[in-house]
């Protein structure tokens, strides 16, 4: 199965190919950027294909970084997967860019209770925690909203602190950023497909929407 992962939930926006028929354990082409706000989607999507010499329409399926993060970068994603379904019928994953970020940990060597969080504006956090071993991944606290002492709390007790652009907000926290290559090995574990409609950005507070008053009429 030849995977195209895109993973924008973050200031690190990344994209990646995977071909799983192959011996290769990592993916054989990513295309990142970091500069500036605008995500360019396709021109990293185009760089990516290139890089591994697939065309466009051998991707038999997109998986996308579900957040929690940069909403107008998520929908991005999803807008493109949404499209890609529709136009090529390709099958389509959404994996939680935290279970992303777990899996990068792991993969360096990070063990025991790692914590990952990340900016939800407002003052607050989100936060979940995952007990890494050689063996396995797991999530021992599902993600939440916290407020600023407890990840203070949790790097004074000594416990690793990491997430996109972290360090920025506390002192003793690490910065990781969910990166496209690991999404797309993820994703290439699951077979749990989906249709564009069911893909939605992980953001745990309700939404708020206030119905605009009817125009006034001026005589």
């Amino acid at each position: 199965m030849k995977i195209l992962a895109l993973e924008f939930s973050s200031s690190h926006r990344s994209v990646a190919v995977l071909d799983t028929s192959t011996s290769k354990p990592h993916a054989a082409a990513v295309s990142r950027e970091s500069d500036g706000r605008e995500t360019h989607a396709f021109f990293m999507i185009e760089k990516a294909l290139r890089q591994a010499a697939i065309a466009r329409e051998a991707i038999d399926c997109l998986c996308v970084g579900l957040g929690p993060g940069c909403d107008t970068g998520i929908r991005v994603a999803i807008s493109v997967a949404e499209g890609w379904q529709l136009a090529r019928g390709v099958k389509l994953l959404g994996i939680g860019s935290f279970d992303c970020l777990a899996t990068q940990a792991k993969e360096q060597q990070l063990r025991g209770t790692v914590n990952i969080a990340s900016d939800a504006q407002r003052n607050e956090f989100y936060l979940a925690t995952y007990n890494l071993s050689d063996g396995s991944l797991e999530l021992t606290q599902p993600l939440r909203l916290v407020a600023a002492d407890e990840i203070k709390r949790i790097i004074a007790a000594g416990e690793p602190a990491i997430g996109p652009d972290l360090s920025g907000f506390f002192v003793g926290a690490s910065d990781f950023w969910p990166d496209a290559a690991t999404l797309a090995q993820v994703a290439a574990g699951q077979n749990d497909f989906m249709a564009g409609e069911q893909l939605e950005p992980i953001y745990l507070r309700p939404v708020a929407f206030v119905k605009a008053p009817p125009p006034r009429i001026l005589s």
